[in-house]
């Protein structure tokens, strides 16, 4: 089973180095891990066996450069993969040169599934054409795999699938190595972290909004983490008293450093999909105070650290109060078996489509 993912950062990378690492633990299954040269993933220690390292692109112009390329490269590709020997491959999450991917596997008559994270693109995300290549991706798939029944519903509406061709999954925590000592164990003030891409749809100007209802508190302290256009609601959230702004991308290693720091994350979404914050959240045991938006109340309806509210600054503004009175109270959650069911799923879901 080969499990391509191909952009450079972030979720995607890990979300397939987790996946290869849970398939790897099934009976009857040899996953094979293809991730881009470029890929944050090759950098961390221990780096995850990668049978089939891809050269990608660090720029607009080399993507285009790759596009120019195609009738060089899938041919190439397709003398690679025929010494992999795949029986299926599943793209992890979609990223810009996966119709070269997909095109070569078509050649050697290998069937692909592709596990699509959003149906939609959310305000202020995404590239040109991100969509249109994506369309295009799922168009030639054997079947699609979601995360969320809120995507899944999403992509039926769209006439993009049918129920019979989708595979329902759900979103395991990431693996973040030892758990930090459990919140407010550090004795001093509630540690609130936004931490994410710094975008409109996460709810910056929603979470200012509540910040601001709740007023100066000695008690409570906020870093805004992450990387993202400077926008009046980041303007805002640094005027206030307590609160800090780091607009900078946070590399892989220092993830897990600055989810121990907090207490609780804050996901003040005004629509989602699913959230890859959220399940490294839950891997630290960290608590969450996340919004009844999209796929946030499937994959946190049964968390008991989480905190579901309104998208309202006042529902949002009496969650985050409420830890101060009343905090969560674990079970802890084994992370790596729910990387293991979810594989073991997959693999069952995919032999039936067979």
């Amino acid at each position: 089973m080969l499990v391509w993912q191909w952009g450079r950062k972030g979720a995607g990378p890990r979300f397939a180095a987790e996946l290869v690492s849970a398939l790897g633990a099934l009976p009857d299954v040899t996953p094979l891990l293809s991730l881009s040269t470029s890929s944050e993933q090759l950098l961390t220690t221990p780096a995850p066996a990668c049978a089939l390292p891809y050269a990608t692109y660090t720029s607009l112009s080399g993507f285009l450069v790759r596009l120019l390329s195609l009738p060089v490269l899938i041919p190439r590709l397709v003398r690679t993969l025929r010494d992999l020997a795949p029986d299926v491959a599943i793209c992890a999450m979609p990223a810009a040169l996966d119709l070269l991917m997909a095109a070569a596997l078509r050649r050697l008559g290998v069937p692909y599934f592709v596990i699509v994270h959003d149906a939609d693109i959310h305000p202020g995300d995404g590239l040109p054409m991100q969509m249109t290549l994506q369309r295009r991706l799922v168009a030639g798939a054997r079947g699609l795999i979601t995360l969320s029944g809120h995507v899944a519903g999403r992509l039926v509406q769209q006439g993009l699938a049918q129920p019979g061709r989708l595979v329902r999954l759900y979103h395991p925590p990431f693996a973040m190595g030892p758990p930090p000592p459990p919140p407010r164990a550090h004795g001093g003030p509630l540690r609130l972290l936004f931490f994410g891409r710094l975008l409109p749809y996460k709810g910056l100007g929603l979470f200012a909004a509540a910040l601001g209802k709740i007023g100066p508190r000695d008690d409570i302290e906020v870093r805004v983490v992450g990387q993202g256009p400077e926008s009046e609601a980041l303007t805002t959230l640094r005027a206030l008293s307590g609160v800090s702004v780091e607009n900078r991308w946070v590399p892989e290693g220092e993830v897990p450093t600055l989810l121990g720091w907090a207490d609780a994350l804050v996901l003040s979404h005004t629509e989602a999909s699913q959230s890859g914050v959220a399940a490294a959240a839950q891997a630290t045991r960290r608590w969450i105070i996340a919004t009844r938006v999209g796929g946030l109340v499937e994959q946190l309806q049964n968390e008991p650290l989480a905190v579901l509210c309104e998208p309202s600054p006042e529902s949002l503004a009496a969650a985050m109060l409420s830890l101060l009175t009343n905090p969560l109270h674990d079970s802890q959650v084994e992370a790596l078996g729910s990387w293991q069911d979810m594989a073991r799923m997959l693999v069952v879901q995919l032999r039936n489509q067979a």
